[in-house]
């Protein structure tokens, strides 16, 4: 799956820009024009990456920052500060508040494409590397081709994102609701049940010969990808 990216910026024709070029990077793009509002959509689903406006109405970016610091889950949340100021002591104020990155307005778009991607690369290596690999298991996102044992895997559009999604994170347990909204997108309205049959095909194409389930059922959580897969593998190996 894509990187997701917030925009928290209450200025339109910018957000329209940023949310434009990022999403023809192939980015998967979410928008908040208010701190609550970027709280909300923070606390629903953590991006991989938040674009922050340093003047935002209510509070500053600033003051979201460090409260993003302060929040387990997002205490190591890559954040690129979008700030008109410029000055020296600003750029150091917003560096120790927490920020990975500074950009002063106006911009160059494509330096800004630059900087996100070179922190995605340090900071979630896994959602632009080529290669997914756990235990036998390798994914090849850009064939879009998965291969068991050297055997290769064939998987529906749908089966192939859900691996990936959870491969992306192994151990992570994912509620049906969180699936949908990964794989499918929050604008697809379908039911929580459709979940199930999916990771249903998925598992019964990767151990099609009688191999370890590496999907692990969470009762009355959800599904993961067993962090202990690849370990276990290894070992027995």
């Amino acid at each position: 799956m894509p990187a997701r990216i917030l925009i928290v910026e209450d200025e339109e024709p910018l957000t329209l820009l940023l949310r434009y070029n990022l999403e023809a990077a192939g980015y998967v793009v979410e928008c908040a024009a208010r701190w609550d509002e970027a709280e909300l959509k923070l606390r629903e689903n953590v991006p991989d990456l938040v674009v922050l406006d340093w003047m935002l109405p209510g509070i500053s970016g600033i003051e979201l920052c460090r409260r993003l610091r302060a929040q387990p889950a997002t205490a190591q949340l890559p954040i690129v500060m979008l700030t008109a100021r410029g000055e020296e002591s600003e750029r150091v104020r917003g560096l120790s508040t927490g920020a990975d990155d500074y950009v002063v307005k106006p911009f160059s778009v494509p330096e800004l494409l630059a900087r996100i991607g070179a922190l995605l690369r340090r900071a979630k290596p896994e959602r632009v590397a080529a290669i997914l690999s756990a235990g036998d298991i390798e994914v090849d996102r850009e064939r879009r081709r998965v291969f068991r044992d050297g055997r290769e895997i064939e998987l529906g559009p749908t089966e192939f994102r859900l691996l990936e999604y959870l491969m992306e994170s192994p151990g992570r347990v994912f509620s049906r609701e969180q699936l949908l909204d990964g794989v499918w997108g929050r604008d697809v309205y379908i039911d929580e049940r459709t979940v199930d049959v999916h990771v249903g095909r998925l598992r019964k194409a990767l151990s099609a010969a009688r191999e370890p389930d590496p999907i692990r059922t969470v009762r009355g959580s959800g599904y993961s990808f067993d962090e202990q897969y690849g370990k276990d593998i290894q070992k027995n190996g």
